[in-house]
């Protein structure tokens, strides 16, 4: 299953100019708010230069990228906690995504309205947070008044449990997004599970002109900057217009426009490098003469769960798994001869997946 990233922001910031760019899906994007009602949901690969590196090795029939999933969210409005502009329903779709991109305007365009009459990404991206912190305080609160009754019977779960509600329902009350607030490693899995919106991962993306992009800065981006600073959470510069237009051009086109700007890759790349970093995420590979394929798992994550990323049966009935670093792959240039140079590992259970591994699963169901 492709992991998903929901697209959030103010209406008529960028959001579904962007979508558009960076994914297959083709939302409607117009100067007025609310162009977008329900989630328009686009995938995309993810470029891995080692995908290339093993076809060119192996020729298989096939390669098969990871995928990542977008989903457009409708822009939402202050008062959207209370349903303002549908604003209970959007942001139940924001609940389903693993990571948000929180579009921001950072450019001056008189052509294009703003839901605020003036250009302030700091206004906007506050607007959003307490909207988010407001819906996170309701769900809170409906835990609170259940451990509560479980609490007084003697429940000393219940107990643990309201002490943590409780200081969640503090730092909200504050305006500060739970993200940043911290917790032992039992305590987060615990708050993991309850699809707290502030809680998520979140990538900031400057939607700026092109201009901005070759000089890497403007008062807004810089005033942006400033606030986030103190969250968990990294700003990308990105320019929706351009990004729409690199996806219309072939590849070696796509790295002459980069260069004008000064610009080593495009947006949804370093969109991607950066939510890799933010979740944690690795990549392994399997690899045959029928198909090379790219696996995205947490870091840290076992061999026998890896599998099962592929086949809930390959982690039922795992017994060992075959692993090949890349870097031998690329000296002895087959598996026949890494394994005949001793460069084929047989990992047990314990076995941590590292990045880049080429991974083969033995099992029996």
């Amino acid at each position: 299953m492709a992991l998903k990233y929901g697209i959030v922001g103010l209406p008529n910031v960028g959001k579904s100019t962007l979508f558009n760019a960076l994914s297959n899906g083709k939302a409607l994007a117009s100067n007025f708010p609310f162009c977008t009602i329900e989630p328009n949901i686009g995938i995309v690969s993810v470029p891995d230069e080692r995908l290339q590196t093993l076809q060119e090795l192996i020729q298989p029939k096939k390669v098969i990228p990871t995928l990542l999933e977008f989903v457009d969210i409708a822009g939402l409005v202050k008062g959207a906690s209370q349903g303002e502009g549908l604003g209970n329903k959007f942001l139940s779709h924001i609940r389903e995504v693993d990571a948000i991109v929180h579009v921001v305007r950072c450019f001056s365009d008189d052509q294009v309205i703003h839901v605020a009459g003036q250009v302030d990404p700091v206004f906007d991206k506050e607007i959003i947070d307490h909207e988010l912190q407001l819906k996170d305080l309701e769900t809170i609160e409906k835990r609170i008044a259940k451990a509560d009754k479980t609490a007084k019977a003697g429940n000393k779960e219940a107990q643990q449990e309201l002490i943590l509600l409780k200081k969640l329902e503090a730092w909200l009350q504050e305006g500060r997004n739970l993200r940043n607030l911290e917790l032992d490693p039992a305590q987060a899995d615990l708050v993991k599970t309850w699809q707290l919106l502030t809680m998520k991962p979140v990538v900031y993306a400057a939607n700026v002109d092109e201009a901005t992009l070759k000089s890497r800065t403007n008062p807004h981006v810089a005033r942006l900057q400033e606030v986030i600073q103190k969250e968990k959470a990294d700003l990308i510069l990105i320019s929706a217009n351009l990004e729409a237009e690199l996806a219309e051009l072939a590849p070696d086109e796509k790295i002459l426009l980069l260069r004008e700007y000064g610009l080593g890759v495009s947006g949804l790349d370093q969109l991607i490098q950066v939510s890799y970093r933010n979740l944690n995420l690795i990549t392994y590979f399997t690899a045959g003469p029928e198909e090379v394929r790219a696996w995205t798992i947490q870091q840290g994550t076992k061999a026998p769960q890896a599998a099962g990323i592929i086949h809930s049966d390959f982690e039922r009935g795992f017994i060992k798994a075959e692993v090949i670093k890349l870097a031998d792959y690329q000296q002895y240039k087959s598996e026949l001869a890494c394994r005949e140079a001793g460069k084929i590992k047989m990992e047990g259970k314990d076995y941590v997946v590292e990045d880049g591994d080429i991974m083969h699963f033995r099992f029996n169901v």
